[in-house]
């Protein structure tokens, strides 16, 4: 999916809150943010979010799926597990819904502790090593201790970490 897409779907998750009555909002993360939010890659192949009411926004989206054909958990939570408590900013303040994304370091504190191979978390961490201006390792584990005190980064992402700061 898009940027455009995504906000697209979104605009039609807004419609069918508004149809059913319901207030509702989300919390995007993952690849959606870095595509949508941070213009760092063309596309996602879903959308991790965090979201309230649960169950209406389910119903919704299932909607907003077969009208555009698209899989039925194109709106996911699945990264629920892993959010911690962070600033958040608006990114659309539709009538029924209010989309959020996180800061930039929250994201990043994410895709570090993430940080696998086969997916695209590589280059959304060089994308946010350079958009907040880190010059070295322990300013990253700073802030991944910051919002994740009791884990542990990986050895190898440290490696990696090391070698994307001397680019």
């Amino acid at each position: 999916m898009t940027a455009e897409e995504i906000e697209k779907y979104l605009g039609e998750l807004n419609d069918e809150l508004c149809i059913a009555g319901v207030k509702g909002e989300i919390c995007l993360y993952g690849g959606a943010v870095m595509c949508l939010a941070f213009k760092a890659r063309p596309a996602t192949k879903d959308v991790d979010a965090i979201f309230e009411p649960v169950r209406e926004i389910r119903k919704a989206s299932m909607k907003v799926a077969e009208k555009n054909n698209l899989e039925i958990d194109w709106l996911n939570l699945a990264v629920k597990m892993f959010v911690v408590e962070h600033e958040k900013q608006i990114l659309f303040d539709f009538s029924c819904l209010k989309v959020f994304v996180p800061e930039r370091d929250y994201l990043l504190a994410m895709k570090v502790l993430a940080a696998r191979a086969d997916t695209m978390d590589l280059e959304d961490i060089e994308f946010l090593l350079s958009a907040l201006e880190l010059k070295d390792v322990e300013q990253v584990t700073g802030i991944v201790r910051n919002y994740y005190p009791h884990k542990n980064i990986k050895p190898e992402t440290v490696f990696l970490l090391e070698e994307l700061l001397q680019k």
